[in-house]
């Protein structure tokens, strides 16, 4: 009877502990997906072979890909993609910052950060292989069909 009481003591303990956990958004995979794809399609209809990353906010990739676009495009979509989800800004607005040096930060237009409605961060896309507009425009044409923005909301003033 005493164990019996001990056992129920330590699964409530741990419950409680699990409990106190706050959930908080994050980018998934078929979130990070349907951006990548409405990002391609929309690419393909304007008759630009890009590649399309998108990364989490720890700046990890969650999608990618690449059809037509060159290899170096490639590498500058992961690059403008992982910069706008750990700086969490475009790389329009990273490149005037005038710190080339800071470590994973894109200095070419083509990357936005993605936000969810409340304004919580959860990651970034980045295009490349047409015109950096069109790269950004695809991009955020992409968040926005997938109910995300590329900026966080303003604050309601009252």
């Amino acid at each position: 009877m005493v164990f019996a009481g001990q056992v129920a003591m330590v699964i409530l303990l741990a419950s409680a502990g699990a409990q106190a956990q706050t959930m908080r958004p994050f980018l998934d995979f078929k979130t990070a997906d349907a951006i990548r794809d409405h990002c391609m399609a929309n690419a393909g209809q304007a008759g630009h072979a890009v590649a399309v990353a998108v990364f989490d906010d720890g700046g990890d990739l969650v999608s990618f890909s690449n059809h037509g676009a060159s290899p170096a495009a490639a590498a500058l979509a992961q690059w403008k993609g992982r910069s706008a989800a750990v700086y969490r800004s475009s790389t329009r607005d990273t490149a005037t910052w005038n710190t080339p040096a800071a470590p994973m930060i894109a200095t070419m237009e083509g990357g936005v950060p993605l936000f969810t409605r409340d304004g919580t961060a959860i990651g970034g896309v980045g295009v490349s292989g047409a015109s950096s507009e069109f790269d950004t425009e695809c991009g955020t044409r992409a968040a926005e069909a997938a109910g995300l923005l590329v900026s966080p909301p303003k604050p309601e003033s009252d």
